[in-house]
């Protein structure tokens, strides 16, 4: 028994959507690849190509799911939904005709989706006829739908949201859950910018573009952001910036090792939870190994402790043992950060806690501070934890005064 056309369109209503959209792209994109100026049509209306590429998967399949159900319950062919249906199977043979025609390429793709995608690189590399500006070859090169176009923008919000407000000096921009965020944001907008820039080189044969795009980068952004060009300035500005801004924080807070960018995304949490417990150590991973670390702890911990006097309760002694059991960790390191960090620690033994060191390491007026595990005795140690307990030494000495010179 047949079903009743009124039941059918009931039943096909999400479906239908997408099938009633699809059959206005299939209609207006075979009207471009029909056009004698057929590739400044499509130049003009990348997105419009985009979308029936991406969304051609979908499509398939609901096509296939509906023709197989139709079948079995026996629609009626001159019913709303069986037209729709055989309109959109016709504009799809036409689309996949016309496409056939265009591509240069010997070996076409067998599916519709990437095969539009073919003919969309063809028609870019071909490039823009004489005198065409270099917005509008941006504005082509740089459809508003590109997925990496979208994931840069999603990343630029966060760290616009974030690095946009007022921040008290001395204090952490974002709290735990936006520390989050912006580590997932670094790692998406990485990637995504890499892809857009790599587009741009590859379908902008002269450079004029990328170079006019680099240039105007720089400024920032004064409106919403509406075209695709738009979109990459106000994501490349906003990540710009988070990485300067990132830079900035990680150095005051590190110094003087220097945190290597793929090591930000690891260090932003640790930075927040230490704010509330400074014993909280940094966990190893992928990207950190555990004397590596141990060195990024032991530049916390002296950084801290020499910024500013401690403000509420602070134990000195903790603050020492935290220091010796990072130093431990970072025992075998080597190279460059870790010469920093031990010629820092020289320099205050040769300065033996007097005037000109940081305030708040070595504050006057305090009780005597016990020693610190295995001790050293003789000439100035090399390893860290050695100059972390000469330190310790030289910080429980009277302090006499400045020293000069």
């Amino acid at each position: 028994m047949a079903t009743h056309p009124d039941n059918l369109r009931a039943r096909l209503e999400e479906r239908g959507e997408l099938l009633e959209a699809t059959r206005l792209r299939y209609r207006a994109l075979e009207k471009m690849l029909r056009a004698f100026f057929w590739k400044d049509r499509v130049r003009a209306n990348l997105e419009l190509l985009r979308e029936v590429a991406l969304a051609q998967p979908q499509v398939d399949t609901t096509l296939e799911a509906v023709a197989r159900r139709a079948a079995v319950e026996g629609w009626p062919r001159r019913s709303a939904p069986m037209v729709l249906l055989a309109e959109v199977a016709r504009l799809r043979g036409a689309v996949a005709a016309a496409v056939e025609r265009r591509l240069i390429a010997k070996q076409k793709p067998a599916l519709l989706g990437e095969a539009l995608l073919k003919l969309e690189e063809e028609v870019l590399d071909a490039g823009p006829l004489l005198g065409r500006r270099l917005w509008i070859q941006a504005v082509e090169i740089l459809p508003r739908n590109l997925q990496e176009l979208r994931a840069a923008c999603a990343a630029g919000e966060v760290f616009e949201r974030v690095f946009k407000r007022p921040a008290a000096e001395g204090a952490l921009p974002f709290d735990a859950v936006e520390a989050d965020e912006v580590r997932r944001a670094l790692l998406v907008a990485d990637k995504a910018l890499e892809a857009l820039w790599s587009r741009l080189e590859r379908f902008d044969g002269t450079g004029r573009v990328s170079a006019f795009l680099e240039k105007r980068m720089k400024r920032a952004p004064v409106r919403p952001p509406r075209s695709g060009p738009e979109l990459l300035l106000h994501a490349a500005f906003w990540h710009d910036l988070a990485r300067a801004r990132l830079r900035a924080l990680l150095e005051s807070r590190l110094s003087p090792v220097m945190p290597r960018e793929e090591e930000w995304p690891e260090l932003l949490g640790w930075l927040v939870v230490r704010e509330g417990s400074a014993r909280v150590g940094l966990p190893t991973s992928e990207v950190l190994s555990e004397g590596r670390a141990g060195l990024l702890e032991v530049a916390a911990e002296l950084a801290a402790l020499s910024r500013a006097r401690p403000v509420g309760p602070w134990n000195e002694e903790a603050a020492w043992v935290r220091l010796w059991t990072a130093a431990q960790r970072a025992k075998s390191e080597t190279g460059a950060d870790a010469e920093r960090l031990r010629e820092s620690l020289r320099l205050f033994i040769r300065l033996r806690g007097q005037g000109q060191t940081p305030a708040r390491l070595f504050s006057s007026g305090r009780p005597e501070l016990a020693g610190l595990p295995g001790g050293q005795t003789g000439r100035e140690p090399e390893d860290l934890p050695g100059l972390v307990q000469r330190a310790r030494e030289a910080a429980g000495q009277p302090r006499t005064g400045r020293v000069s010179g």
